[in-house]
Formats: structure tokens, sequence, C-alpha cells
């Protein structure tokens, strides 16, 4: 074909001429940005101190990655002014998120902000945020301002008393308040009991031990409670439960290979976890030998103990009461190093008691002693 058409080097466009000029416009975009601040004044910064008032742009990403976090049942990116620890607990610090609120007409929840995304559902860790559940822990957890991300309400719910305080307090604080189907719900617990209320919070923040022996000194009887290796966390729960009716001053147990304070212990401990200090420790038998330095006295309960519950004259001092697990009870180090072997007596139909079960009879006899003598 004549002509150089086809011709994939032949130039179709005209030659470029010289660049012009802005005529001043992007002036302010070659100036430069100023000294950089230090991370404490800088909003955007997890470091930020919030003692200054933040920029309107900076707020308003702030907020978007609020609700985001709400609506997809995850703790927020971004810190709160004020407020750096997102922990709860005794020895963590009290936070809150700001976002929407649910109002309550003709008996049933109108929700006013973004729905939960379906078939997402909770999955626990130590590190991850926990999702409390039932009526009496939620209002307790509340009562005791416990940092909070979320709070999901079940369509067509009871309402009652608690359920009426429960999202007045959220609202109050502003925390997140999501009206989401009952089957969904269902699905975010794994089918857990959770009467129709949920609230998400931050991972717990333990007690630091030496301060946890510290107070209970300062007590007129010091009494604590350690765990040996329990590893249900239903277990931990109504141990706590126990110390808070009875008077003890705390609870410790190892970090590894023993139950820690998640949303199922703290629902069967009945909102008691918010009263009673909590520690973890790295080496129970140091800690149980830090405590006797201390003026402790130890007594592991045994089943083949030989020293009789009824008979335990130590009961009236600075006491430490060692629980073994569900299973093998006492370990070998720890048994050695208590200062009494102590056994519950028991009909002979029955070979062993639950464990939380012998720490509410042993807390139980210790407080008659010292109380009746």
């Amino acid at each position: 074909m004549p002509g150089n058409s086809r011709n994939a080097s032949k130039r179709v466009t005209t030659k470029k001429g010289a660049a012009m000029g802005s005529g001043g416009k992007n002036r302010a975009g070659l100036k430069g940005r100023g000294k950089t601040l230090p991370a404490d004044e800088r909003p955007w910064h997890k470091g930020y101190s919030g003692t200054e008032k933040l920029p309107e742009k900076t707020a308003r990403k702030q907020d978007k990655e609020r609700r985001a976090a709400a609506a997809e049942g995850r703790a927020p990116k971004v810190g709160v002014p004020g407020s750096k620890d997102t922990t709860w607990g005794r020895g963590g610090g009290r936070g809150t998120s700001a976002t929407r609120t649910t109002q309550q007409r003709g008996g049933r929840m109108q929700s006013r902000g973004p729905r939960v995304a379906p078939g997402r559902r909770s999955n626990p860790t130590k590190e991850g945020p926990e999702l409390l559940l039932g009526r009496n822990p939620v209002v307790e957890a509340l009562r005791a301002s416990i940092p909070a991300t979320a709070l999901y309400v079940a369509q067509g719910i009871d309402i009652d008393d608690r359920v009426t305080e429960i999202v007045r307090t959220a609202g109050d604080r502003g925390i997140p308040i999501l009206e989401i189907g009952r089957n969904e719900l269902d699905r975010m617990t794994g089918g857990v009991l959770h009467q129709g209320v949920g609230l998400q919070v931050p991972p717990y923040a333990y007690e630091n031990f030496d301060d946890l022996v510290a107070a209970a000194l300062e007590q007129t009887a010091p009494l604590l409670v350690a765990l040996d290796g329990v590893t249900d966390p239903r277990n931990l729960g109504a141990v706590i439960r126990s110390v808070a009716a009875f008077g003890a001053h705390g609870v410790f147990m190892p970090e590894r290979r023993a139950a820690g304070i998640t949303a199922t212990a703290w629902r069967t401990s009945a909102g008691a976890a918010a009263r009673v200090p909590v520690s973890q420790v790295v080496n129970l038998t140091r800690a149980i030998k830090t405590a006797q330095q201390a003026g402790f006295t130890v007594i592991g309960l045994d089943a083949d103990g030989e020293t009789d519950l009824y008979q335990l004259e130590a009961a009236v001092g600075p006491l430490l009461v060692v629980v073994g697990s569900e299973g093998r009870g006492l370990s070998r180090l720890v048994g050695e190093t208590c200062d009494l072997r102590v056994s519950i007596p028991m009909s002979s139909d029955v070979e062993s008691l639950n464990a939380s079960v012998a720490a509410a009879v042993t807390l139980a006899e210790v407080t008659r002693r010292r109380i009746y003598g």
C-alpha cells in the first residue's frame, strides 16, 4: 500500500511548546510547612495529649472512624482526646467513645445509628475487644464507667428497669447504641444467653500484683485468693463473685495456662469483676512466696489435706487461699509452697468439689470465724 499511514513511528501530534506559568495561583504550594510539631501537639498522632482543641477537619475524620468502627463491631483506630488508655479494669483507664444514640418509643428501640454488618461474629481474644452479655453484667459495667465502644440491643426486646438504665447511661456517655435483630445478636454471641443486650468493651486491664498485696495489707484482716491453673472462665467468674460476696480483697492467677477475664468470666461474676481487683502473675509460686514474705499465711485446698477447714485457726490473720485446677488440683510446687493443706469435710459419697464451690465454702468459713470467732 502506498504511503506510510501505517508507520508506527509517524508523529500524530504537534510538538509541545514551552510550559506556561500559573500566574501565581500555585504560589502557596511552594511555601514551607514550618517546623514539625512534637507528637503530643499533633491531633492526628496517637501520642496527642488531648489538651488542645481538635481542628475541625481532624475532628470530622475521627468521628467518621468511630462511626465506621461501630458499624463493623470493632474498636476505633483513633483515640479519645484526654484518654490514651483504652483498656478497662481496676488497673486501666476510664475512656469513653462518642457517637450516636438510640431513642425509645412505645416500648421499642428506635435506632438512629448504623447497623452491624450481617454475618459478623464476636471472636473475643486476650488482646481484642470483648462482648459483655446479660442485663446485670452490662448495667454493672456501665455503672462502673468501664470504657465501651458499642452497645447492641436486640429488636423487640422487653423493656424493664435495667434496659432503661442501660440505654440511658450509654446515651449519656456517648456510647454507640445499635439496634440489631435477635438472630444477628445470637450469631455474634455464638448462641450464648444474652438477654437481648451486649456491650463491647476493650481488653481488660489487670491490677499490678505488688499493688494488690499492698492494698490488701491496708485492710483490718487481709484476705486474698490465688487460682492454680483454673482454666474454665466460668469458674473464674464464680470465684470472683464469691470473693466480692465474702469481703476478700483480690484474686490473682498465672498468665499462662489459666483463664483470664473474658466476657464469659465477667458474665458469671454478675458484674463483681468491676469491684474486685484481679492480677495476673508470671510465676505463681514466686508470687505466693512474695505474699508469705509480706505476712500472709498460705493455705492450699486439697481433698487429702491434713488440716480440717473447720479447725483452721489461721483464718483470723492475713490469709491467702490457693484453689487448685478443676482436674488435678494443686500443682506440686504450689502445694509444697503452701504453709497448710486444708481439706473440706464431705460425705464419703462425694469425691471432690468444683473449684469455685470449694473456694466459696472456704471463704464463707473464714468470714464466719472472723465475725463470730
